[in-house]
């Protein structure tokens, strides 16, 4: 008996076998953004979002002016500021820890307690507006004061069929549902785009919204934008599915059949 030939013979029946473990995906299920006609088209973008204080939240109050002296009395926390982080997203995970990042707590009552100035009610306001409140009341203490307010828990989570699920701080305060997928290493190809799942914390409730990301309208969608504490889930499409069934049904039988072949092979 030639043993080569049985060899070979049991290589591709083997690798027959593994093509059946891979299901079939449209390639019209992998495009995003797809038009519903031909030609250039146009489409209004979804407001953007800016979030508000909301007790709990942790303020980064950075504040500079012409005395350089007295306004490092107004800066307990410069040692860590965002900019030293380069203001970019930071990728939290199970063996990463969060950075820590001092700050100013925002109380039950909606307030933070700055040096001098004391008690100051943010909640409710955006950054911008909270520096702009500060820098109002530091003007009797500073020549030409400049303030600036970053909330430092800002995070999103994204999880399911990408290539890196993690919890993701966002320093700049603002990111969008492409750009959140593009930090986690996109959608892999088992990913189904036609029905991604953003869970928001809206009104004291919990809602679970679907996206279709191969349309266009995803631009106009009031989830383009994530909100502090979205949570981003890409489930998993039938190839993934039948995928995993057939390899806990066919496993066994490559098994077997490797364990044949080394039978036959030993006893030439």
């Amino acid at each position: 008996m030639n043993v080569g030939l049985l060899q070979t013979k049991a290589g591709y029946w083997i690798i027959g076998l593994c093509l059946c473990l891979s299901g079939c995906i449209s390639s019209k299920e992998l495009v995003l953004y797809q038009a519903t006609g031909l030609g250039k088209d146009t489409l209004a973008l979804a407001p953007r979002f800016i979030p508000t204080i909301k007790a709990g939240d942790v303020l980064s109050v950075q504040v500079s002016s012409l005395s350089p002296e007295a306004t490092t009395f107004f800066n307990p926390y410069a040692a860590i500021t965002i900019a030293e982080r380069g203001g970019t997203p930071q990728m939290v995970t199970p063996t990463t820890p969060m950075p820590y990042t001092p700050g100013y707590v925002v109380s039950e009552e909606g307030k933070i307690e700055l040096p001098l100035i004391g008690l100051q009610t943010v909640q409710g306001l955006t950054s911008t507006q909270a520096a702009a409140l500060i820098r109002q009341k530091l003007l009797e203490y500073l020549k030409e004061p400049t303030v600036n307010v970053r909330n430092l828990n800002f995070q999103i989570a994204v999880s399911g069929e990408v290539a890196r699920p993690s919890l993701f701080s966002i320093p700049n305060g603002e990111i969008s549902l492409p750009a959140a997928l593009g930090l986690a290493g996109d959608i892999t190809i088992y990913g189904r785009r036609d029905n991604v799942l953003v869970i928001r914390e809206e009104n004291g409730q919990r809602t679970f919204n679907r996206v279709d990301l191969t349309k266009r309208d995803v631009f106009q969608s009031p989830y383009y934008y994530l909100h502090p504490n979205d949570v981003v889930y890409i489930e998993p499409g039938k190839a993934r599915i039948t995928n995993a069934d057939r390899t806990y049904q066919l496993l066994p039988i490559v098994i077997s059949a490797l364990s044949f072949v080394a039978i036959i092979v030993s006893r030439f």
